[in-house]
């Protein structure tokens, strides 16, 4: 039985623009995450550790630009978001029940990036209590280390965790840690920006860090950000 769908259109391998869209899509939001957000979470599961570790910023930036319903310039993650559909390819996914069980039905043919966009735009379309839990629902999938399967649904519905993810906690003094501040200490937001763009350059292999486990690197410092600054 169906129980989400989204259909979204992207440049063909074979154009060298890079334009993503919104097709058909039926995303049950109730109560929130409902399948519709749990399909969402599991599209950006499924995709975000083929993305480049310089994109990871972009996109959690992306997600509270939307989540904070600011003027979002084009392109992002070096894609540009449209509304017309002519001359695109398209992927199909779906949350299907099987049994008693929530299976992901994705289309594997389209390019990463598009496919994690066209998750993290459609949330735009949700009903407007449903977004933040759904916001919430895509960050949490960005940590997720694991198959897509039975574990992934669950751990995208209890917002408590308690399975095997990235391992990336959400308390201030974690992140305060992470950005290299004192436990205690109550830095303002100038201060922990800065802070953060310098551990992040000194994260990024573009400046000499090492390449293996920077993607993870980059979305703690990330997520620590954004810990102290909420």
């Amino acid at each position: 039985m169906l129980l989400a769908e989204l259909e979204i259109r992207h440049s063909r391998a074979v154009v060298p623009t890079r334009r993503v869209a919104l097709g058909e899509r039926w995303l049950p939001a109730e109560p929130p995450p409902g399948p519709g957000g749990i399909l969402l979470g599991g599209l950006v599961a499924a995709h975000v550790d083929a993305i480049d570790d310089d994109l990871l910023v972009d996109l959690l930036d992306l997600i509270d630009d939307l989540e904070s319903d600011r003027r979002i310039p084009q392109p992002r993650l070096r894609h540009r978001f449209q509304t017309d559909v002519h001359g695109l390819d398209r992927s199909r996914h779906k949350l299907v029940a099987e049994g008693e069980e929530m299976v992901f039905e994705l289309d594997d043919h389209g390019a990463p990036v598009p496919q994690v966009l066209g998750a993290v735009y459609a949330v735009r379309e949700l009903p407007e209590e449903a977004r933040p839990v759904i916001y919430d629902v895509l960050r949490r999938a960005m940590r997720w280390d694991g198959p897509l399967g039975p574990d992934l649904v669950t751990y995208l519905r209890d917002r408590r965790g308690g399975l095997p993810w990235r391992g990336l906690p959400t308390d201030i003094r974690w992140a305060l840690r992470i950005l290299g501040f004192e436990p205690d200490s109550d830095p303002e937001g100038d201060e922990i920006r800065r802070r953060f763009r310098s551990a992040l350059r000194d994260a990024h292999p573009d400046h000499g860090a090492e390449h293996e486990g920077a993607g993870l690197r980059i979305l703690e410092l990330t997520e620590a950000r954004r810990i102290l600054l909420s």
